[in-house]
């Protein structure tokens, strides 16, 4: 299994529109940072987790030819703002499946309803499959994939578990509950917003905490705002097998 991280940032990126911070200006290519979504492949399948507006130039970096689906996590604007850019799979392949809550299907059928509607349709609207999903596993290509319910503010919102790999973001709070369909892991990919706390968002000590709960063999931090840190700086103070995460990284997963 081949992990790709398409984007590490948070709902901003980095760098921030106008920000005159220093990692704002960095020119270390690993403090740029598109909107948080990663890349699962393993056999013939390749899965996307999220659509954020940076999703056409997301496909192009890495080269992605054919999706199974997308995957989503939740509902806000920098996780789905990118669906129009799903045009050219569906053109190729006819309907993308769609994995969401019935929560996230209902925000995103107001939003885009272009896209939903079965009057009049746009001739250029993509064409979706939609599967509803709850906190209970499901199949994906040939494995089972397990959603982790994660409190994000007052929003119940999903990680997922492929096999030996997690995927979590913009989690503030994980039950005992959840946190133990996080055992005996591989790798871990878990947000962390910033140094100082967050009402919404794992800080840097928070998800620190959650991964000596769960004790993955690696972890990689994601959804990363420029208040974090330089990512030479931050990845000198983190525990053995902790990463911080970067966009286009790749990460094998066995």
């Amino acid at each position: 299994m081949k992990l790709t991280f398409l984007g590490t940032g948070t709902s901003q990126g980095i760098p921030v529109i106008g920000c005159n911070d220093k990692v704002c200006s960095s020119d270390n290519p690993k403090d740029r940072r598109l909107r948080s979504s990663v890349l699962i492949e393993w056999g013939n399948y390749s899965y996307v987790i999220d659509c954020g507006p940076d999703f056409r130039q997301q496909m192009l970096a890495a080269k992605v030819n054919h999706l199974d689906g997308i995957i989503f996590t939740h509902y806000h604007a920098d996780h789905t703002a990118g669906l129009d850019d799903i045009r050219p799979f569906s053109q190729k392949n006819g309907q993308v499946p769609f994995y969401a809550q019935k929560k996230v299907i209902e925000n995103l059928k107001e939003r885009f309803d272009y896209i939903f509607t079965t009057k009049n349709k746009y001739l250029g609207a993509p064409n979706v499959d939609l599967n509803e999903i709850e906190n209970k596993s499901f199949v994906l290509g040939n494995i089972n994939v397990i959603p982790i319910e994660v409190e994000h503010g007052n929003l119940d919102i999903l990680g997922f578990r492929f096999e030996k790999l997690a995927y979590i973001t913009d989690a503030k709070a994980i039950s005992n509950t959840e946190i133990k369909k996080m055992l005996d892991l591989e790798v871990l990919v878990i947000n962390a917003l910033r140094i100082d706390a967050h009402p919404t968002h794992l800080n840097l000590q928070e998800a620190l905490e959650i991964i000596e709960k769960v004790k993955p063999k690696k972890t990689y931090l994601t959804h990363i705002s420029h208040k974090l840190g330089f990512h030479k700086t931050v990845s000198k103070i983190l525990p053995k097998n902790v990463f911080l995460a970067y966009d286009e990284l790749e990460v094998s997963v066995f």
